[in-house]
């Protein structure tokens, strides 16, 4: 069913008519140009799509649009600020938390919710939160000292 959706997309407000059952996912790539957000496993497993609802963990492959009306959403063109990276984006940048980038976003979301929650959180809270992100490129552990160096940063310790 087509109805209009409004919400804050990046800390921006949006308003949309759309088919309210469609993929969170397409709306952000296809619609609005966000190709941040990647298509990953299509079935809400794999992690790769992830974004922010009201700074929670969601895989936008399985969240409808209509389902986003009032909420806060974040890609991880949201992250950056004033031409700035964010403190994750920049670990990530030095531990080469990366390898293909495929699942860089998904996991930079999800672990900007966890420093939201837990903002120095042990290596085992890390693993435990990360573990359904999947990278298959294998670089988990620089992901970890990532995150690790990232939260020393973001409560005003050293880089």
């Amino acid at each position: 069913m087509q109805r209009i959706v409004s919400c804050t997309l990046n800390g921006k407000p949006v308003r949309l008519s759309v088919e309210d059952q469609r993929p969170l996912l397409w709306i952000l790539r296809s619609d609005l140009g966000l190709t941040g957000t990647k298509f990953g496993c299509g079935e809400a497993l794999c992690g790769v799509c992830t974004v922010l609802v009201d700074n929670e963990p969601v895989r936008s492959c399985a969240a409808r649009i209509g389902d986003m009306d009032g909420k806060k959403v974040m890609t991880v063109e949201g992250l950056a600020r004033d031409g700035r990276l964010h403190p994750l984006q920049e670990a990530f940048v030095r531990h080469n938390a990366y390898q293909c980038g495929y699942c860089t976003s998904g996991m930079l979301l999800s672990a900007y919710a966890l420093l939201l929650k837990t903002p120095l959180p042990s290596r085992d809270q890390i693993l435990q939160e990360m573990d359904d992100n999947l990278c298959r490129c294998g670089s988990h552990t620089r992901i970890v000292q990532a995150i690790q160096s990232a939260a020393l940063v973001m409560a005003g310790g050293a880089r």
